[in-house]
């Protein structure tokens, strides 16, 4: 089962560093297996810096990122990643069509 995910998050990976692709560089370093020892407290720290959202620097972006580094290294966390990517990545996919929809309809609707 634990496999099944993690290869399931690779993939997960593998997508969003085709779509963003200013960030293929640093998800190809923070994949590497030496790249644990900074990977965990870099996860730990973005996921307190998400829990802190409301100071000004930091954010709630951070959280879903430092969850995401953590999954890497903690099996129990790859099944649930897995399904916040997937349902996020449908989200903004049907928002995306909505709002070509809403385009084509005011192009249409012009004289």
């Amino acid at each position: 089962m634990f496999d099944k995910n993690f290869r399931r998050l690779n993939r997960q990976f593998d997508r969003i560093s085709r779509n963003i692709p200013i960030s293929r560089g640093f998800l190809q370093w923070v994949r590497r297996p030496q790249s644990r020892i900074l990977r965990i407290p870099l996860g730990i720290l973005l996921v307190l810096g998400g829990i802190f959202s409301f100071l000004p620097v930091l954010g709630i972006w951070m959280l879903p990122l430092g969850l995401l580094l953590l999954a890497l290294d903690m099996p129990f966390l790859q099944g649930p990643m897995n399904n916040i990517i997937l349902r996020g990545q449908r989200w903004f996919a049907k928002r995306r069509r909505k709002r070509q929809e809403r385009r084509r309809l005011k192009e249409q609707a012009r004289p």
